[in-house]
């Protein structure tokens, strides 16, 4: 499958990028800055630009089978942002005029009505107080959902809780009511689930939240 990564180079999209290799999907990525990728890899192409280009993003996702969007704040600043948002509104935008259906975005627990599947102490203490920059970033992943939803696309959002960077655990869970979810997931069972989703459509047009 021919597919666009935004947002590869960073700490999930990198893993999901890789993990894309793995299975053999062609893979396309905008990056700001090519010495960034350092991956080798004949199935790899690397263009450079920005995300927030329209015409560089219809650039890229033209002729595409699916795009996954990864994209972070590329920080923990606690000042409020709508890039994620912005960018994801050109993304749905361009890939509705040149004809790619599939859509990956990756999203938060918290968002939407996963609003209720966290303790109570963090919704209303830890994240406020403890995690102003998460925050922002649920803020912002609240106005790219229903960019998104309302989208002709056949779009999966899939809610991530903490991610840890470690490898693949054997199994993971993946909820739509919030039963058995739990506080965390490995960034190669997060990886493995979104690329499985290029081609499983059990999720289609829903968003699921998943840990281990």
């Amino acid at each position: 499958m021919k597919v666009v990564i935004f947002g590869a180079t960073g700490f999930a999209g990198n893993a999901i990028l890789k993990e894309a290799l793995a299975q053999h999907h062609q893979v396309t990525i905008l990056v700001r800055n090519k010495s960034s990728v350092s991956l080798n890899d004949k199935k790899l192409t690397i263009i450079e630009g920005n995300v927030m280009d329209r015409k560089k993003v219809s650039e890229v996702v033209e002729n595409q089978d699916a795009v996954i969007q990864c994209l972070g704040t590329g920080g923990k600043s606690a000042k409020p942002t709508t890039f994620i948002s912005d960018a994801t509104k050109i993304i749905v935008e361009e890939m509705e005029k040149s004809g790619a259906k599939r859509l990956l975005a990756m999203s938060n627990t918290g968002t939407g009505n996963s609003i209720g599947y966290n303790p109570w102490y963090f919704t209303t203490i830890i994240l406020p107080c403890f995690m102003k920059w998460l925050k922002v970033v649920i803020e912002d992943k609240n106005r790219m959902e229903p960019i998104i939803m309302n989208s002709q696309l056949n779009w999966t959002i899939v809610r991530c809780p903490n991610i840890v960077n470690k490898p693949a655990k054997g199994s993971y869970h993946a909820t739509l009511d919030g039963k058995g979810l739990k506080l965390s997931i490995t960034l190669g069972a997060m990886s493995k689930f979104i690329v499985q989703q290029l081609t499983d459509g059990g999720f289609s047009r829903q968003a699921p939240s998943i840990s281990n």
